[in-house]
């Protein structure tokens, strides 16, 4: 892990110093992230979804530094500043082998946060690799049964796009016509750390177009992660759970959520209102307030399971306006 340079984020909270910081991939492969906090603080990983970048967490990782825990918010390799596979490898493998990688150079054990691919990406990796130490997890809108509806909106999505925009205004235009629910963004110089500007003047996803085109991606393969092996992988985890759903969501049903919480019982279960698939960008503070709020009352990942079990159990499902 590499500290490169200082840059200064803002929000509604007012400025924020963040760091860039710079990973090694499992293929050797430039994984970058935004450090918010101090790096003597608890770490939290936080891991955005297919198509995102780490910038989809900024004022998550700001609300998780401002309550003293150190905030790594990482882009997937092919997404963001992270290198390209030049093998056109996003598969399940290599997202978990990064992570490992990862989790592996953090100064301390992490929390782990994972929307959507990224959440997947946590649930395979620390179910399949004992020696992989973290505190806790957080799953964000995923679970081993996602409804193939809202799966194959997410990537008709991101194929309809694949040309670029010729302005800001056609990107928020889309982003609001996949998400209706969410106002339409006023700042559309936000919009770019999310777009790649070539010399044609066009704006491109900030993302590696071979992520749909390899042989594992989920147009080709149904799912990049496989249901079977991520539901032997829930049965293995051995640290606290968070399941946070968002209520409108269309690719985690209650019957998803339900079936994840039989695998993992003792896992602390919280619907958003008012929020779907994209549940941090819906709800944001309210999401980041689950979060804290589940990591100030989490069991101690070292507890024994019946301590874990009772602690929990009684918070099974919190709905949150």
């Amino acid at each position: 892990m590499t500290d490169s340079q200082t840059t200064t984020s803002s929000a509604h909270c007012g400025l924020r110093r963040s760091v860039r910081v710079r990973f090694t991939g499992s293929d050797g492969l430039n994984l970058w992230a935004s450090r918010h906090g101090e790096d003597t603080a608890p770490p939290v990983l936080l891991l955005h979804g297919g198509g995102q970048t780490r910038h989809a967490w900024s004022d998550t990782a700001i609300a998780l530094a401002d309550a003293g825990y150190c905030a790594f918010s990482l882009d997937a390799r092919g997404h963001g500043e992270s290198d390209w596979s030049r093998e056109g490898d996003y598969s399940a493998r290599a997202l978990a082998a990064d992570l490992s990688a990862v989790i592996r150079s953090l100064p301390a054990r992490p929390v782990i946060v994972g929307a959507s691919m990224g959440g997947l990406t946590a649930l395979l990796t620390l179910g399949e690799d004992a020696s992989l130490d973290c505190e806790a997890l957080v799953l964000v809108d995923v679970a081993p049964r996602l409804e193939p509806r809202g799966v194959r909106r997410i990537i008709e999505f991101m194929r309809h796009h694949q040309d670029g925009f010729e302005t800001l205004e056609q990107v928020r235009d889309a982003i609001t016509a996949y998400n209706p629910r969410r106002p339409p963004s006023k700042d559309l110089s936000g919009l770019r750390k999310n777009l790649r500007q070539h010399g044609n003047g066009r704006f491109y996803w900030h993302w590696d177009p071979a992520f749909l085109n390899h042989a594992n991606a989920p147009t080709k393969a149904g799912s990049m992660f496989d249901r079977a092996r991520l539901e032997l992988a829930a049965r293995q985890l051995d640290v606290p759970v968070l399941l946070i759903r968002g209520y409108y969501s269309d690719v985690l049903s209650d019957r998803g959520a339900t079936e994840l919480l039989t695998l993992i019982p003792e896992a602390r279960y919280v619907v958003l209102k008012q929020a779907g698939h994209m549940v941090a960008g819906d709800r944001n503070s309210v999401f980041t307030e689950a979060v804290l709020q589940f990591l100030k009352e989490r069991p101690a990942a070292t507890e024994p399971e019946s301590c874990r079990t009772a602690t929990t159990e009684q918070h099974h499902e919190t709905p949150l306006s």
